[in-house]
């Protein structure tokens, strides 16, 4: 792994991948983009993590693909890319953006991929392929439709033009907005509270709300009741309804 361009650290039980190449406004390229699958990949296995993070710092999220790659060899690209996407969509543990400056393109593509997105009144959110001739690739049409409706997607794909980091709160592509200089507590803070609850629990609750965007409603309420009949038999929800039951804080261990 390039450490000195994706650099990993825990605090608790939570995993923080931050992109560092600022010269090029952390630039996804597919080096990069693979470094940071896997470092999460490697959160994702740990016992000891039960959330994680991804950023790209105080400055900038990740301002698109590498177009100088994707330039040289557009096939190669493409080929490779498409595998590293699907690895981020089977993680397991749930996973936070946290995002200031850009998170254009494949910035934005990475961010709607998360399962949360915290980000500084500094952020903005886009797919601005178009303007240079292109389309979204990684999920840029389909996540951003889901989230915001297909009137306000069809505006930013057609347009390229961004949104504020107010303006993708108030159509949902955002859960809260803060000020730069916190962004990074109020990131941990929200990875500790999920951290702190059951952890088998908390994977089958991100897998169940992924199914909403991925079946009809009659197959994501079975998949649902399927979830919840393996979650029932673990030893953490005996625990927590035993402990709301008795009036103390659950102990939860992950089994």
């Amino acid at each position: 792994m390039a450490e000195s361009h994706v650099l990993t650290e825990s605090v608790d039980s939570v995993g923080i991948v931050t992109i560092n190449r600022p010269a090029v406004l952390n630039a996804l390229s597919n080096d990069i983009l693979s470094d940071v699958v896997s470092a999460l990949e490697a959160f994702d296995g740990r016992d000891d993590i039960r959330a994680m993070i991804v950023t790209g710092g105080p400055q900038v999220f990740a301002a698109g693909a590498d177009l100088r790659q994707l330039a040289a060899a557009p096939e190669q690209l493409m080929a490779a890319r498409a595998p590293l996407w699907g690895r981020l969509r089977a993680l397991r543990t749930p996973l936070i953006a946290a995002v200031s400056g850009y998170a254009l393109g494949a910035g934005c593509e990475l961010a709607m991929s998360c399962d949360l997105v915290v980000a500084s009144e500094t952020a903005r959110f886009g797919q601005p392929e178009i303007n240079v001739g292109i389309i979204p690739g990684a999920g840029g049409t389909q996540r951003l439709t889901r989230a915001v409706g297909k009137a306000r997607a069809m505006e930013l794909v057609l347009t390229g033009r961004t949104l504020t980091a107010h303006e993708a709160e108030r159509v949902g592509l955002v859960n809260r907005v803060v000020p730069v200089e916190v962004l990074a507590d109020e990131a941990l803070a929200l990875a500790r509270e999920i951290a702190s609850k059951p952890p088998i629990s908390a994977r089958m609750a991100k897998e169940a709300v992924l199914k909403a965007f991925e079946t009809s409603l009659e197959a994501g309420l079975d998949y649902e009741r399927s979830c919840l009949a393996r979650v029932l038999e673990t030893e953490d929800a005996r625990e927590g309804i035993a402990a709301f039951l008795e009036k103390r804080r659950p102990v939860y261990h992950g089994r």
